[in-house]
């Protein structure tokens, strides 16, 4: 009893009283002989809801400790189900911890006793479940395969409420893999089912959200009034009250498009005071009938979201006063409850809310607090409850950027610019967390500003709504501001067209005329002082948009920026223990495919690129059909080379599910592959030194695609990445290969200055002038 008694003060948020039931039914059990199966049964629950506890701490280590344990207990006692359902949660605490090769393996664990079971409701419902956290691992494949199996075998049972739950997470699942119309098909298919009133009333929710981000706003106000309808029917739970909010959200959005068009029809006339009929007013009903709701219920937690939205409406419609009385009190009972997740949304808000009213110094603090809140729950915000909308883009990001806006304003100090700095990292840093639903793994690192302390200056873009701020570190020297009148959209809008001129056969005059107004913008202002020094290389941590081009690309009217530094990226501020490679020890262990393989062409050049690698080094080579993942693992695992050189299809986007290079058996996604090279070094205690993924591509179309690259380059565990932004299957490419690996085993030479030689041969080379050939290949991490 007072096990459960714990579960039930866990979901109303009172951590204390939580604590302490378990701490007295634990004390009651270490009293009690553990005899009989049942007495362990007991013991394996309340262990089940310590680890929960634990997990909601934040302390995923402990959590996952003590739910092996109840496993084993529930495994002990023969407990298949409860076996199931603490596999589960080991997944989940495995995930936080960033260990993928694990998740996966319990995951497949539950999934294989699952198959076991017989077909039974239990079986479909056990199913979904291992669905569900697929899904929010990442892992949308697989969770696409095991809801499809709990459909079928629901439709086959006929167990009607559970094909509408599956129904629905199958919905989910198309809208994760960007495919919107099978997912409204998803949705549409509960609504007509005879579903419960809370899985259709979700299913309505997710289609108007969705029709919404789809730039159908007309379709998404015909689904109001039948929401409003299901609303109403709704038992009093802690889902329908997160029902309403997700309502109101939706309504908040139709609100601020309607705004947006009656301010262009007024030329700019702000609106303050919403319409009686308006989306606004929908809204704010919605959320006062939440609010009441959750206070009923004594929900802290449900009661903490519906006054920080009903404070955000006050806040569209430029009610400041009551915009802020809302938010403060909406943030003390997140604090209160501990609730970090909550907390930092309404920092947030109330940030945004004294800056609109020019308390510029007080915002700032506020926004130093969201930031702080932020940095201490990074992972689990993928934890975020899937009956509420959140997106990183919309809720996560703009926190960071508008508190680098306030440090960066009118003249900051050297604290400013360190904070800045910081905070623009840790944004990067929260974009990989949120790419591999995972915080990222680290290891011992330096500060980049430390590493070369003579001879390489650091650049970091930032780029804002109304500017793009410049922040240049010189060997020691006081950190500068520079900034660039360009807007944030111009920026990006410029950087797209100059990218896809770079990737055309032929030089166009745009082309440099395009890569001269980003070297205007992102060179120019600091280039005197940059000549001033005799430095050789330059080292950006890119942002945004301009991670999807090559700064070597860079130009000043005369001359490339690859012709005067040495170029190298880094995701943030810190590098993995970096040290110059040494050339006598060079050793390559390389794989690539020359043949057509699940659906990707032949590379033809790839033969020709290997063997330059075994003319110029030692190595080891797995060609077509010896290059399966399995192999990789083993060769990995078996020799010390230094280096890992991979020349086959692959390909970086701003989704973790389709980054991934391509073997002879399969495509090796990027978790599989980190944590491949990871277990080498965990083995030999000795990290790669240099990773060479050289047929890769950015995804098409996808504006944040190098985030895979980035994500790559962190989660290798490598010292260094080299990498290719496009693919190139001609002569141009082994001839790169081959100069590169030449100059770094011959000369005494740094990777940076190894690429860039290798570059300008083929930039003085007649038949690969061109950019298109030279300039997508990026050094990321070590350049030494």
């Amino acid at each position: 009893m007072l096990s459960y008694l714990s579960l039930a003060h866990q979901q109303l948020g009172d951590w204390s009283q939580a604590s302490s039931a378990i701490a007295q039914s634990l004390k009651l059990i270490q009293n009690s002989p553990l005899t009989t199966d049942n007495s362990q049964l007991i013991f394996a629950h309340v262990l089940n809801t310590q680890g929960s506890l634990q997990f909601a701490g934040g302390q995923a280590e402990v959590a996952l400790a003590t739910w092996k344990r109840a496993t084993d207990i529930y495994k002990q006692v023969k407990e298949r189900n409860r076996t199931i359902g603490s596999l589960i949660n080991q997944a989940q605490a495995q995930q936080a911890l960033g260990l993928f090769l694990q998740t996966r393996q319990t995951l497949d664990e539950v999934e294989q006793m699952l198959q076991q079971e017989p077909n039974s409701q239990l079986k479909a419902i056990g199913l979904r479940s291992l669905g569900n956290i697929r899904l929010l691992v990442g892992d949308v494949s697989n969770s696409r395969r095991v809801l499809q199996q709990s459909l079928a075998l629901a439709e086959q049972q006929e167990f009607n409420q559970d094909i509408a739950a599956t129904l629905l997470s199958l919905g989910n699942v198309a809208r994760a893999e960007k495919n919107a119309s099978a997912a409204l098909a998803f949705y549409q298919q509960v609504i007509t089912a005879n579903a419960p009133t809370l899985t259709r009333t979700q299913a309505q929710l997710n289609q108007l959200s969705l029709l919404l981000e789809m730039g159908r706003p007309q379709e998404g106000q015909s689904l109001v009034p039948v929401i409003q309808t299901l609303l109403q029917n709704l038992p009093p739970s802690r889902a329908t009250v997160y029902a309403g909010i997700n309502f109101a959200q939706s309504l908040m959005r139709l609100g601020n498009r309607e705004q947006r068009i009656e301010n262009r029809e007024q030329g700019g006339t702000l609106i303050h005071e919403p319409a009686t009929s308006s989306p606004y007013t929908q809204a704010a009903q919605t959320l006062a009938a939440a609010l009441q709701q959750a206070k009923s219920l004594s929900d802290r937690p449900s009661e903490a979201y519906a006054l920080g939205y009903l404070g955000r409406i006050y806040e569209q419609t430029q009610q400041w006063s009551e915009a802020q009385k809302l938010t403060e009190q909406a943030l003390l009972i997140a604090q209160a409850v501990n609730s970090s997740e909550i907390a930092y949304q309404w920092q947030w808000q109330l940030g945004r809310i004294l800056k609109a009213q020019g308390q510029i110094e007080a915002a700032t603090q506020v926004y130093e607090k969201a930031f702080k809140t932020l940095q201490s729950i990074r992972s689990d915000l993928i934890a975020t409850s899937p009956d509420l909308q959140f997106s990183f883009r919309e809720s996560v990001e703009p926190v960071y950027r508008q508190f680098v806006d306030l440090l960066l304003q009118k003249s900051p100090t050297q604290d400013n610019l360190k904070q800045a700095r910081e905070v623009i990292e840790s944004l990067q840093l929260a974009e990989l967390d949120n790419f591999f639903r995972t915080a990222c793994l680290e290891g011992q690192t330096v500060a980049i500003d430390t590493v070369d302390q003579t001879e390489a200056a650091v650049i970091y873009p930032i780029i804002l709504a109304d500017r793009l701020a410049i922040i240049l570190s010189l060997p020691g020297e006081p950190l500068r501001q520079y900034t660039a009148a360009v807007s944030g959209l111009e920026l990006e809008d410029t950087v797209e067209q100059w990218r896809q001129n770079l990737e055309k056969p032929f030089t166009t005059p745009e082309s440099k005329l395009l890569g001269q107004r980003v070297y205007d913008w992102l060179i120019r202002p600091i280039e005197a002082e940059l000549k001033e020094r005799s430095l050789k290389t330059l080292v950006f941590v890119l942002d945004g948009v301009l991670r999807n081009v090559p700064m070597a690309a860079l130009y000043d009217g005369q001359q490339y920026l690859i012709e005067r530094y040495s170029i190298a990226l880094t995701p943030g501020l810190r590098l993995l223990n970096p040290q110059a490679i040494q050339p006598r020890s060079l050793g390559v262990l390389a794989a690539g495919l020359t043949e057509e393989r699940h659906g990707f062409s032949a590379l033809s050049n790839v033969n020709s690129e290997l063997q330059e690698i075994q003319t110029e080094l030692k190595s080891r080579i797995l060609l077509n059909q010896s290059f399966t993942s399995s192999a990789l693992a083993n060769q990995l695992q078996a020799l010390p080379f230094p280096v890992v050189h991979l020349a086959t299809h692959g390909q970086f986007s701003s989704n973790a599910n389709e980054t991934f290079i391509l073997a002879w058996d399969k495509p090796i996604e990027v978790t599989e592959l980190s944590a491949l090279l990871r277990k080498r070094e965990q083995a030999r205690e000795q990290a790669i030194e240099l990773l060479v993924l050289s047929a890769c591509e950015t995804a098409a179309g996808d504006k944040r695609a190098a985030l895979g690259l980035a994500g790559v380059a962190v989660q290798a565990g490598a010292r260094s990445t080299l990498a290719s932004l496009w693919s190139l299957d001609d002569e141009s490419g082994a001839q790169f290969i081959g100069q590169f690996y030449r100059i770094l085993s011959s000369r005494r030479l740094s990777k940076a200055e190894a690429l860039r030689q290798a570059q300008l041969s083929l930039l003085r080379d007649q038949n690969f002038r061109h950019p298109r050939y030279w300039a997508p290949y990026v050094l990321v991490g070590n350049w030494l």
